[in-house]
């Protein structure tokens, strides 16, 4: 994915696809914790959501000074290695090394202080990893003996909503959900770079390119996806962890769903906006709506409905965030 999309001048930070190691704060740093970013929806009392950014107008005052942005040292100042010094190097006593050089000031770097991967295997220090929002409520010795037991990898990339925050937020309208497939997408020629749209995506997973002042994030390999070809991180994947397949649902009820009052109920009422492909009244309205045979065949024999509707596996990371 790095190769594909984010190998240009600008994105030299961002990354598509990363994976974190947790317990931990992940990338950008404590990106789950919505209390500082501000990022999902928020159901008011009159049962509406709204972005917890904020409405229109909230949105509209904070666009030149936003204060729910994150900086480059939340993510990481990329760098790459002066590998170049190996070959240039004068002979003398010790051996030349490659030192950390900045991607964006071209300046060679002291100390290299964060990554993408940082928390490889817990390898952070306590204190930062135990800012890791899931946790806020644990007391401290126990999370370190909740560490010293349990570590897993999470796969990140964007979740290309239901729901989109981002599409909400931002004031250009250049975000768009396609009606045909359900990718999230960012028209380049619409957007003005006000960078609302980050501070909304609750995952964090729409970046900044600086070079060209435009917002960038997955698109889901949408040019392979239209060539019948699977996206790039699932054919790549040596686990097989990641599985493409097709889902019907009822665009209807999202609002319905996303606006439920109890936080707790919104996983099981996500799985209710899923159709039964085999179904023969979804089949029926598939067909009057348009949906062709072969992409109905499809969705009845896409892994992804067995392991998130059959089986139960494929959960939604974050239900609460509402989107």
């Amino acid at each position: 994915c790095k190769n594909v999309w984010t190998s240009r001048e600008g994105v030299e930070y961002a990354w598509f696809n990363n994976v974190e190691t947790k317990p931990g704060i992940g990338y950008p740093k404590e990106w789950e914790n919505q209390k500082k970013w501000n990022g999902g929806w928020l159901r008011r009392k009159d049962g509406r959501i709204e972005p917890r950014i904020g409405g229109k107008w909230r949105v509209l005052a904070n666009i030149f000074a936003n204060p729910d942005l994150p900086e480059i040292d939340d993510y990481y100042e990329p760098f790459t290695f002066d590998y170049q010094h190996l070959h240039t190097a004068k002979q003398g006593e010790h051996q030349p090394t490659a030192r950390p050089r900045s991607l964006i000031s071209g300046q060679r770097m002291n100390k290299v202080e964060w990554g993408p991967n940082w928390e490889e295997i817990l390898g952070t220090e306590f204190a930062k990893r135990r800012k890791d929002a899931n946790f806020e409520q644990v007391q401290a010795d126990i999370y370190g003996q909740f560490e010293n037991t349990f570590m897993m990898y999470l796969p990140r990339l964007c979740e290309h909503c239901l729901n989109p925050t981002c599409v909400a937020s931002c004031p250009s309208g250049a975000i768009y959900k396609r009606e045909e497939d359900g990718i999230v997408l960012i028209d380049q020629d619409k957007c003005r770079g006000w960078r609302m749209c980050i501070s909304g995506c609750p995952y964090k997973k729409i970046y900044y390119n600086w070079k060209t002042g435009k917002s960038e994030k997955c698109i889901f390999c949408y040019p392979r996806i239209e060539a019948g070809q699977p996206t790039v991180c699932s054919e790549t994947c040596v686990g097989r962890i990641r599985y493409l397949g097709v889902l019907l649902y009822d665009a209807d009820r999202i609002e319905e769903v996303a606006s439920s009052p109890d936080e707790r109920d919104l996983y099981h009422r996500q799985r209710e906006i899923f159709l039964d492909p085999h179904d023969p009244e979804v089949i029926a309205q598939a067909r009057k709506d348009g949906i062709a045979d072969n992409v109905i065949k499809a969705a009845q024999e896409s892994p992804v409905y067995k392991l998130a509707m059959d089986w139960g596996l494929a959960l939604p990371l974050h239900p609460e965030y509402r989107t």
